[in-house]
């Protein structure tokens, strides 16, 4: 079955089209829902073998990661989900809860899944294992849509891009939203385009950069995770175009603070050298 025929859940979490939140709001089981920080783990990485494990600071990067989930106000439980045994053992043997997974997942959300369909929990939160957040309060502004409107079912997060070099570059991901903050796409491409090159005397126009970083209601994480690859998704290897794809709304919150992507191992260098960054 082709996924423009694949059927679609009857659930609140569908909309007629992106950028509009549902009109139907979630329920939890109580007033305080359990928020689960997963960090989905591959050692195999084509451009960065190896790469959770890499050591700064002395600390694997995976472990600062985790350090940083840990100190959010807002996180339960932080755990690490892998389907390789380096990473089980090393971050095991420093006292960390790692969930083996199964080899077939097509995206770290896909393996965050797996490990959310074995577990209580109301809102799991992706964080990657190579994006370096310099305050947890990032995670705060992430999870708090979903706290403060029972209409959301997903978060993620931007911050804004000054550089014209980091607009132009397709390891940086951009995100356009609409008036409410709900995501209308996410390209490696420059989105918006400024088509006149107006952007130099108006500083109201600017781009976003998309922070790697998603808050999901845990049945609509299921929900997104039975869905097969979309067309979109394919093309630009980002796995939050299958949600826009199905008609899955996101709210896009905004920060002013820093987050380090390693991608490849040059972009080690662009880390912070200073010791408050690695607390």
């Amino acid at each position: 079955m082709s996924p423009a025929d694949q059927p679609l859940s009857d659930n609140a979490f569908f909309i007629p089209f992106p950028g509009k939140h549902s009109s139907i709001p979630f329920a939890h089981d109580d007033e305080s829902p359990h928020v689960v920080v997963v960090i989905p783990a591959r050692y195999a990485s084509t451009r960065f073998p190896g790469k959770p494990l890499h050591e700064i600071n002395g600390r694997p990067m995976i472990e600062w990661i985790a350090r940083k989930a840990s100190q959010s106000d807002f996180v339960d439980e932080v755990i690490i989900a892998t389907d390789d045994e380096r990473i089980h053992d090393v971050m095991k043997s420093r006292g960390y809860d790692v969930r083996m997974t199964s080899g077939g997942a097509r995206t770290g959300t896909d393996r965050m899944a797996e490990v959310a369909s074995q577990m209580a929990g109301d809102i799991f939160v992706n964080l990657q294992s190579d994006e370096i957040l310099s305050d947890s309060r990032i995670l705060d502004q992430v999870i708090e849509p979903l706290l403060k409107d029972p209409r959301v079912p997903i978060a993620t997060i931007r911050r804004k891009l000054a550089n014209r070099m980091d607009r132009m570059n397709p390891n940086i991901v951009k995100v356009v939203c609409n008036q409410a903050q709900y995501a209308l796409y996410f390209s490696r491409s420059v989105v918006p385009a400024d088509r006149d090159e107006i952007s130099p005397q108006r500083p109201d126009l600017s781009w976003d950069q998309h922070l790697g970083v998603y808050a999901y209601r845990r049945n609509v994480l299921l929900e997104f995770a039975r869905l097969p690859t979309s067309p979109l998704e394919e093309l630009e290897k980002l796995e939050q175009l299958r949600a826009l794809d199905y008609g899955f709304s996101i709210f896009v919150a905004r920060t002013e603070h820093e987050s380090y992507r390693v991608d490849v191992p040059s972009d080690l260098d662009l880390l912070p050298r200073n010791d408050a960054a690695w607390t």
